[in-house]
């Protein structure tokens, strides 16, 4: 676990790394990474920075645990006067045995937080603002959500044309943080600056938007816990609560963000749609570029199954998770206090194309360049099998033809080549 404040200056920062020690080469990552961000070289993985949207599907898969998103740890919060946790609505479903959220929430005074304040509410307040967004007529349709960063790296990465469709608010998490930021000041007195902003996230996309934010120049967010180290902080505690010291603001409609399927439930007077786990969302995406999607208003995309409550950084089952949220949002159906805090929630600049390093200097060297791999592409046996160390015959062909990798990396055609080597010897023989 490492401070992320040491990365804020990364050019190309990404929360999802590498543990050279504990990575044993194998190709798991590697044909799951949807970006094909991965190779893997002299017997160890390569993280691809220019490729990679910290979707986390490498961190899910990995058997050897190599993979690891940097996290900041709870020692920071001995850096502010006033502490507050932002707990993500799929916080509230991985405990298996508690049904108060109230009980959840104190625990956070256990672990030595002073506030808490819920990203639900955030939630809530980009659903009232995109009900009467669509409302106006003036959005491009399919309307596609920014809740998920991930998701919008891909969109910047592989279809900038429909970063126009993407919906100009912020995510929930930062309008929380704004807002719990403003409040604390007002009520303690404390200054900006004094005041610690802890969000406790379920996958590695949220952490590096921290660093790198889509539509804003800075976050309002300090620090990045890990879901998964904050439930095991909170496991000596959180049975034995019995003085409640903070009531929930959830309801129903926050609450439902965790699962798949949540954005998009107070939206049942248009046409929306919702679609889950990255490989998936490829496919959607590209129908949406093709225009095969006119009759849909909103599409709502999470990189991850199951939506929030499948992140890498989760700790229960997220099926489990799934049927929890659902059995929270029942319990939680009445809409207790108005929702009408003052923030900004649009984004504060247009998301930029971040396109992928280009293969010439020239329209003319690119197409030449173009056809080289397309050549060398026929000429390999395009099993797709990853043995060569990329993901696929067409990423090994891109390779060779940018100078990071040769055509004998490919074990068909050096076994052709060792064949023909052997047959030459016995003939001599």
């Amino acid at each position: 676990m490492e401070d992320i404040n040491k990365f804020r200056h990364e050019p190309y920062f990404h929360s999802v790394k590498l543990n050279h020690d504990l990575c044993k080469g194998c190709t798991s990552c590697l044909k799951r990474c949807p970006t094909e961000a991965i190779r893997v070289r002299n017997g160890k993985a390569k993280i691809i920075k220019e490729r990679c949207i910290d979707c986390g599907e490498c961190i899910r898969v990995c058997p050897y645990h190599a993979k690891i998103a940097v996290t900041n740890s709870l020692d920071n919060l001995k850096n502010f006067k006033y502490n507050i946790a932002l707990p993500a609505p799929s916080f509230y479903g991985q405990f298996r045995n508690i049904n108060d959220i109230n009980v959840i929430l104190t625990a956070f005074k256990k672990i030595g937080f002073d506030d808490v304040f819920e990203v639900t509410v955030g939630a809530e307040l980009i659903t009232k603002t995109t009900l009467k967004l669509l409302e106006t007529g003036k959005l491009k349709k399919p309307v596609i959500n920014s809740a998920c960063p991930a998701i919008i790296r891909l969109i910047q990465q592989r279809y900038p044309d429909l970063i126009e469709n993407i919906l100009p608010l912020k995510a929930p998490v930062e309008i929380a943080a704004s807002v719990a930021r403003n409040k604390a000041v007002k009520d303690t007195g404390f200054s900006q600056n004094e005041i610690g902003v802890f969000f406790i996230s379920p996958c590695a996309a949220k952490m590096t938007t921290i660093i790198n934010p889509i539509g804003s120049e800075t976050s309002n967010i300090d620090a990045v816990l890990s879901m998964k180290d904050v439930v095991n902080e909170m496991a000596p505690f959180i049975h034995k609560i019995k003085n409640i010291e903070f009531t929930t603001a959830s309801d129903s409609a926050g609450i439902v963000w965790a699962n798949s399927g949540g954005e998009i439930k107070a939206l049942s007077e248009y046409n929306c749609i919702s679609v889950d786990g990255i490989h998936n969302v490829y496919k959607v995406l590209e129908d949406v570029e093709d225009e095969k999607l006119g009759d849909i208003d909103f599409v709502e995309c999470s990189a991850c199954l199951s939506g929030c409550v499948g992140g890498p950084l989760t700790v229960e089952n997220p099926y489990i998770a799934k049927a929890k949220i659902r059995e929270l949002a029942k319990k939680y159906n009445i809409d207790t206090r108005p929702v009408n805090y003052e923030t900004d929630m649009f984004l504060d600049k247009e998301i930029e194309e971040t396109p992928l390093t280009k293969l010439g200097s020239s329209i003319s060297e690119t197409i030449s360049l173009m056809e080289k791999i397309n050549k060398l592409h026929e000429s390999l046996p395009q099993l797709d099998c990853a043995s060569c160390g990329a993901p696929s015959c067409n990423a090994l062909a891109e390779d060779i033809v940018r100078g990071f990798g040769k055509e004998s990396d490919c074990i068909i055609k050096l076994k052709e080549k060792i064949k023909l080597i052997s047959d030459e010897i016995q003939e001599l023989d």
